[in-house]
């Protein structure tokens, strides 16, 4: 059974203090629909830049941006890498904060699948490993750290997984995030992809357990920043037989509140400087557009034309709106033709 030793230090006890008025303050504001897509968007495109550069990618976020934004055919891994995480990341978005989403085994092993696919072979997809692995110093080469064997990653796993869920209201979910990130990582259940699948998992914790930053969050960021101090805070070195029963979580803890505490204020900060502009402030007919796109599931020209008094050619430029704001997508052609939400924009 997986029991941390850790101590509540003054500084966890304020930094823990400071992010629940920051989540309180950042939850209380109210923005345009329009705005929160961008800065969503944003957030998406800095985790995947920042969550795989941790690992080694070489790509800048520039060059982030453009393949999230493109598509391009042909990938190379480094551009798959990004690719994946935003995808994965965009999938959880959905479910952020949804009581009802259960975190579990099957829910690790569906972000893993997404965060290396077409990255390993198909039999490592989404599967624990069954082979030893090692963590090497990137500089030296040398062997600095030596996960638990193969045959005890399960157990290791479901210990981890049911202390997270027995603990979480007795424990404060920012402590309960904590422990599961850097235990996750000594663990290393995976042959490849271990950090990336870490660090969403701890997103989806987070919000599973009541922190909701409504996805504007980048806490892999912080992590990027120093990624020497990142994996000195998150590792060990040694056996991990030979410190499982030694290892103490509260330095880790400090240094992980500190992360979320940077990056909510990198949030307020980018929030207090949005300007009221007209583009992003959504007219009272696109609303509508939305409104029945929601309830529905869809909508077509036909019934839109049901609720507005705007001529034909007009409707047709509503709908080139919504679908530039990234909003709605048109699917089907001529008079088959109907709009949905943009996938990020569903659940």
């Amino acid at each position: 059974m997986f029991k941390p030793q850790y101590t509540i230090t003054n500084k966890l006890l304020a930094n823990i203090k400071q992010i629940n008025s920051l989540v309180i303050e950042l939850n209380n504001r109210h923005f345009d629909s329009v705005i929160l897509y961008e800065l969503e968007k944003e957030a998406r495109e800095i985790s995947s830049y920042a969550s795989t550069n941790i690992e080694g990618n070489p790509l800048p976020l520039t060059v982030v941006k453009e393949i999230l934004k493109n598509q391009p055919k042909n990938l190379r891994n480094s551009e798959q890498e990004v690719i994946n995480y935003n995808e994965a990341l965009e999938e959880l978005n959905k479910g952020l904060g949804k009581a009802l989403t259960p975190f579990n085994l099957n829910l690790i092993l569906s972000i893993h699948k997404k965060v290396v696919l077409k990255l390993v072979p198909k039999t490592q997809l989404g599967k624990l490993r069954k082979e030893p692995v090692f963590v090497n110093n990137p500089q030296t080469g040398a062997t600095i750290y030596w996960p638990p064997d193969a045959k005890d990653v399960k157990k290791l796993i479901n210990d981890l997984i049911n202390f997270t869920n027995t603990n979480r209201n007795l424990i404060d979910p920012l402590i309960i995030a904590s422990l599961f990130h850097k235990q996750f990582v000594l663990i290393h259940p995976f042959m490849d992809g271990n950090g990336r699948t870490a660090r969403l998992a701890t997103k989806f914790l987070l919000a599973n357990l009541g922190i909701n930053t409504f996805n504007l969050f980048s806490f892999e960021n912080y992590y990027n920043k120093n990624v020497t101090n990142y994996f000195k805070n998150v590792g060990a070195l040694g056996n991990y037989y030979d410190l499982a029963g030694s290892i103490n979580f509260t330095a880790w803890l400090e240094y992980f509140t500190d992360g979320i505490i940077d990056e909510l204020f990198r949030v307020k900060k980018l929030l207090l400087e949005i300007p009221s502009n007209p583009e992003t402030e959504l007219k009272p007919y696109y609303k509508n557009i939305l409104r029945i796109i929601k309830a529905k599931g869809y909508i077509a020209d036909r019934g839109y034309a049901k609720i507005t008094k705007r001529a034909k050619a007009t409707r047709n430029l509503d709908f080139k709106k919504l679908i530039k704001l990234g909003l709605i997508q048109r699917k089907g052609k001529g008079r088959a033709s109907y709009y949905q939400l943009k996938v990020s924009q569903q659940g």
